[in-house]
């Protein structure tokens, strides 16, 4: 149980969290997967040599620390995090694992600092979370089980066609091998993905935003090959290994950023491959007949336009508003340069959907504010572990 005196002790080692910085995750990483290297198929390998898994979990413990007398603070990131669990198939015995490693990590690095009263107190506030989350996932499994078209653990798919979407990205569309029906989503919602590269040691997962609108039959991923210092072991082997045919296996759409209809206009704003969740919002939006829709996009040149013929006939035959900028190769219609707000005709009262690279949306969400868009009227997607776009 989670008293007020463990709460004051929890506070009391915020001092001790922010001088350990990102080191101490590292440390609980390096000591857990050392013990049970059996979650290297769970966990992110690329992230862990990158160091952003480390960082991002750092910034988590820091937040529940200074929040833990606040949670409902934290009620989003709970959210965010317990969606991400399921597409890994995180399980109860995963947290026993974790509390474990984390308290003998406080313990090694704080050594004399780390007195049985702060034990006592984060073994109760560790214990606390892990129930919420526990909870919460169960809750998303058991909703994802019962769907119809739904499923609990991974389904067999099969790729039934690729589709080049620009010189870097390609379209997987993906069938249950089972031929049954498949579960709806929530456009902006994504897939876990787990394969077995043929140059890795462990089963991979990861996750791919759903970029077509639901159609209850067959879900749509695209698939970035990555330059190999970004650590693109998946995107390679979904590049390079994976043919028409092949079989993945499926965790159930997950994710806490989707399109919610709330009668307003709508702007989607997007660069490279962060296109993927926007364009199963705009290919909604068309279904549903919504009119009011501008539609914003920016990526290196023309030979890096994700769903360029796709988008232009959506917007053309719905007469909605698109802008496009090119960083280099822009001629005719399109824009060149970075993407400026101050060039577009904005709807302040929109609601704005954002998903691309952190220091893009940083960029984009710094010129919606100073254009006086509320923040509550701005929801952004960040691929990988997760940071704010409000920095």
């Amino acid at each position: 149980m989670l008293t007020e005196h463990h709460i004051a002790v929890i506070k009391s080692t915020i001092p001790l969290l922010v001088s350990a910085g990102p080191e101490l995750t590292r440390h609980f990483y390096q000591r857990m997967l050392s013990h049970h290297p059996e979650l290297k198929h769970i966990f992110n390998l690329s992230h862990q040599k990158s160091g952003r898994q480390s960082v991002a979990l750092f910034e988590a413990i820091a937040a529940y620390a200074q929040n833990i007398d606040n949670l409902a603070a934290l009620t989003s990131a709970v959210e965010r995090i317990a969606h991400k669990h399921t597409s890994f198939n995180i399980q109860p015995q995963h947290y026993q694992i974790v509390g474990t490693h984390l308290i003998e990590t406080l313990r090694e690095l704080a050594k004399e600092d780390f007195t049985q009263e702060v034990e006592e107190a984060w073994t109760a506030a560790y214990l606390f979370l892990a129930d919420v989350f526990i909870r919460r996932e169960d809750e998303i499994y058991s909703q994802n089980q019962a769907a119809l078209g739904g499923w609990r653990g991974t389904r067999r798919f099969v790729v039934s066609r690729i589709q080049q979407e620009s010189d870097s990205v390609a379209s997987f569309i993906l069938v249950p091998e089972d031929g049954e029906a498949v579960m709806d989503y929530l456009p902006g919602q994504y897939l876990g993905i787990e394969v077995k590269p043929t140059n890795s040691e462990y089963r991979e997962i990861r996750q791919y935003s759903l970029s077509a609108a639901p159609n209850g039959h067959s879900y749509r991923i695209a698939v970035k090959k990555l330059n190999d210092e970004h650590g693109g072991t998946v995107s390679h082997f979904m590049h390079d290994h994976i043919k028409e045919g092949s079989v993945v296996d499926v965790y159930a759409p997950a994710g806490d950023f989707y399109y919610l209809e709330r009668d307003k206009p709508v702007v989607c704003v997007s660069a490279g491959v962060g296109v993927t969740p926007i364009q199963a919002m705009v290919q909604s939006l068309a279904k549903a007949g919504k009119e009011q829709l501008t539609y914003l996009y920016a990526c290196p040149s023309p030979s890096d336009h994700v769903f360029c013929d796709e988008t232009a006939a959506l917007v053309q035959e719905h007469g909605w508003h698109q802008q496009v900028w090119y960083e280099e190769g822009a001629t005719g219609q399109y824009s060149s340069g970075r993407m400026n707000l101050a060039d577009v005709s904005l709807p302040t009262d929109a609601d704005f959907y954002l998903c691309g690279p952190l220091p893009f949306m940083q960029h984009i969400v710094k010129q919606l504010l100073s254009l006086g868009v509320a923040s509550e009227s701005i929801h952004y997607e960040v691929f990988g572990p997760f940071s704010s776009a409000n920095a």
